[in-house]
């Protein structure tokens, strides 16, 4: 078994610096939580492929032509006739709040099928499926799409990791809590924000409960504070790095991206949670999803402080 394999949708993505509203300069390119963490992984060196669908259209190419550029596989992928590519939109509200609009209705990539899931799965015999939990509200083929994906995965003996990433624009917390339970016997490891882990379990210790029902780990992410990693031998926890942030979307995909590296490498949980922070740290530093992801050159960047001027 070899490689990773992560599945969702990916879009088009707009991003202004203003209110959309008011027209202006804008900036194409592409957005997706899985591929974010592919293309980080790629960088990282590792083999990854995505599976997903885009429309037979301009924006489903431009998403394409940028995964095959960042080196993740396609073999899976696919385009979808009579289904648009999804579209995402950034722009600032205020300051530096990031509004982000959603228009993914009835795109190619909810019209995953539990089929191609699990066939793609045993085809690809990765050693990791990563699934996070905006595939699944999406529709109710591309919930049947996650769960299958999760299921062939656990019972073929690969990884299943779990970033819940809730999306209130997709569905209600009741909804997410509903599948995303459903999904967990098959989890290895769970990355959750602390307002995420009550959708997972009821318990009002919710990380030792998870830990008991058979998660291997929870990663809980905390933005500026860093990561706390818990596992059966312990926990251990890691700030994040003092950087100048331009923009924090992304940031959460590049941890799980730079966490799942090292899980890879083999690495114990302290350099799984010190590259996690690195590749966050990196994100922040520059505009978009995944531009600003580290290539496994560039971890040891950031160790030589601000201002210096490589010569």
């Amino acid at each position: 078994m070899s490689g990773v394999l992560a599945v969702g949708e990916t879009m088009a993505a707009l991003r202004t610096a203003a209110p959309l509203r008011l027209g202006g300069p804008a900036r194409l390119s592409v957005a997706g939580s899985e591929s974010n963490v592919a293309i980080g992984l790629a960088r990282l060196g590792h083999e990854t492929h995505w599976l997903g669908a885009v429309g037979a259209d301009q924006p489903g190419e431009l998403v394409l032509r940028t995964l095959r550029a960042e080196g993740v596989g396609l073999r899976y992928a696919r385009t979808a006739p009579g289904a648009p590519t999804g579209f995402i939109a950034f722009d600032r509200a205020a300051h530096d709040t990031t509004r982000v609009s959603y228009h993914r209705t009835g795109s190619a990539g909810s019209t995953l099928t539990a089929a191609e899931t699990a066939a793609a799965v045993t085809s690809c015999a990765p050693e990791l499926v990563h699934l996070t939990g905006i595939t699944p509200a999406l529709s109710a083929t591309a919930r049947a799409a996650t769960l299958a994906a999760a299921r062939t995965a656990r019972a073929a003996g690969a990884r299943v990791t779990l970033d819940v990433n809730y999306r209130a624009r997709l569905w209600s917390r009741d909804e997410a809590a509903a599948v995303l339970r459903e999904l967990l016997p098959w989890v290895h490891t769970v990355f959750a924000s602390e307002d995420e882990l009550d959708l997972l379990t009821p318990a009002a210790d919710p990380v030792p409960d998870l830990l008991a029902r058979g998660a291997a780990e929870v990663v809980v992410t905390a933005g500026a504070a860093g990561a706390h990693a818990h596992t059966p031998d312990g926990s251990r926890s890691l700030a994040a790095l003092p950087v100048t942030v331009a923009d924090s979307i992304g940031a959460g995909d590049a941890f799980v991206a730079g966490y799942l590296s090292a899980a890879l490498d083999g690495l114990p949980t302290e350099d799984r949670l010190a590259r996690g922070v690195t590749a966050g740290a990196f994100c922040v530093g520059g505009h978009g999803d995944w531009e600003s992801l580290p290539t496994r050159a560039d971890l040891a960047l950031l160790a030589r402080g601000g201002g210096t001027a490589l010569r």
